[in-house]
């Protein structure tokens, strides 16, 4: 991947691109961009091109509302359903006031500060994203449908499996685009796939997921067919998680160990502080009234506890070994803004660090089916958006890492979603109307 502007440009100028797309998103994470000619990149890079951030969700008001893009070289690829002649480069870009400095409710540049703050402190995290979806049929006029491409169950194949040549299609695309798969599947539920993707730093990896679903997307409507990462778009059926798998290297070196060796007390401590706000930063992790449908069924957690391997768990450690152990936050889902979520979760494992937590016994019981006994001991997860948003309104943490102008924006949009949702008498049509063409 090129990485300096010079050498982008070079590229540009050889590859035939004729198009060049600036990418960003929104503080809830719905993907924006604007498109230029590709011999207005150097002006880009140089000076930024503006938009009207007004019309931005939860950016600025109308009196200041002129924002800059500037495209991150490190970041181009290739539009591979865009070919040539003419092709179409993207880029994720930084946004920055018309003085230079940094737009501080950009999710990106929020989540750069935070990995500075891993590596002052002399560990550097990677991430891998786990991501589920779900695929549904269209109508006579393109439109989704609330019907599932198959019925089709965890691992199964053709002919259940109806989606396997779209994931394949899929991880052939994201290859092209310098995204690693590493395994894709059929989901427990009817249309339910998931696709994992290759641990990187906390921002390529949080770029690397924006492409994923902008990707998916493309390649199903391609084919005919509508992805939705709703959290819970068939209320019978497994809900979608984007489970998160953290690590932290010191030295070059993996200090999460494989059980037999011992936990790193470093390692559990960082565990300790996600594991300890999660609850208030879950509005974050879980920002729909849908997403609250998931909790406790079909492996969804509802508890903060951890084990090894244990899938009814908020935290699991999976069974590997070297460079792959690590551990999985479960609650998260894919209709989160990954660089406010990400920056977050490192935070509270980083926080956890500097306070030297002590990380509570690990909990080894099935915990969907545990007696009352267990259970009552345990905090659970916030039951609905109205919980998670108390829960983060009241978090000196949360306010600390996303800062007070950007919670309060945030709260602001989530507050009057809560309120539109509770104003209903069928939450199904809510949730079809509101999120399942969107999300």
């Amino acid at each position: 991947m090129n990485s300096t502007a010079s050498e982008v440009l070079e590229f540009v100028k050889e590859s035939d691109i004729k198009f060049v797309r600036l990418g960003f998103c929104d503080i809830l994470g719905l993907q924006k961009n604007i498109a230029i000619m590709a011999d207005q990149l150097r002006f880009a890079f140089e000076n930024g091109i503006s938009f009207d951030a007004h019309a931005i969700n939860g950016f600025r008001d109308v009196t200041q509302s002129d924002l800059l893009l500037f495209p991150d070289p490190a970041t181009l690829a290739i539009l591979p359903w865009r070919p040539g002649p003419g092709r179409t480069a993207h880029f994720f870009c930084d946004i920055k006031n018309p003085d230079g400095s940094d737009f501080l409710h950009d999710g990106r540049t929020l989540l750069k500060c935070v990995a500075n703050r891993c590596e002052n402190l002399g560990y550097f995290c990677k991430i891998g994203a786990e991501c589920e979806f779900y695929l549904f049929k269209t109508g006579g006029n393109g439109e989704p449908i609330d019907v599932a491409l198959d019925k089709g169950g965890y691992l199964d194949i053709s002919p259940l499996d109806k989606g396997e040549d779209i994931r394949r299609e899929i991880c052939l695309t994201l290859e092209e685009m310098g995204v690693k798969p590493e395994t894709s599947h059929h989901e427990q539920g009817p249309g339910q796939n998931e696709i994992d993707f290759k641990f990187s730093d906390a921002l390529a990896c949080a770029d690397n997921f924006q492409t994923f679903k902008s990707v998916v997307k493309a390649i199903t409507a391609r084919n005919g067919l509508f992805a939705s990462f709703m959290p819970k778009p068939v209320l019978n059926a497994p809900g979608s998680g984007m489970h998160v798998n953290l690590s932290l290297a010191q030295d070059g070196r993996n200090i999460f160990k494989h059980a037999s060796e011992g936990h790193s007390r470093i390692a559990e401590s960082f565990i300790a502080g996600v594991l300890v706000k999660t609850p208030e930063m879950t509005l974050f992790l879980n920002p729909l009234a849908n997403s609250y449908d998931r909790f406790g069924k079909f492996e969804a957690p509802k508890y903060v506890s951890w084990s090894h391997q244990n899938r009814s768990q908020l935290i699991r450690i999976p069974a590997a070994i070297g460079e792959r152990v690590r551990m999985e936050l479960r609650s998260p889902d894919p209709s989160l803004n990954p660089y406010l979520a990400f920056a977050l979760i490192i935070s509270a494992g980083l926080d956890g660090i500097e306070s030297d937590m002590i990380l509570p016994p690990a909990i080894n019981t099935d915990l969907f089916t545990a007696d009352e006994s267990v259970t009552k001991s345990l905090t659970p997860l916030p039951g609905s958006l109205e919980q998670a948003i108390a829960l983060a309104q009241d978090s000196d943490f949360v306010k600390g890492v996303v800062g007070e102008e950007l919670l309060v924006k945030y709260l602001a949009v989530k507050k009057a979603e809560a309120a539109d949702f509770a104003a209903v008498e069928d939450k199904v049509r809510f949730y079809m109307e509101r999120y399942f063409n969107v999300i």
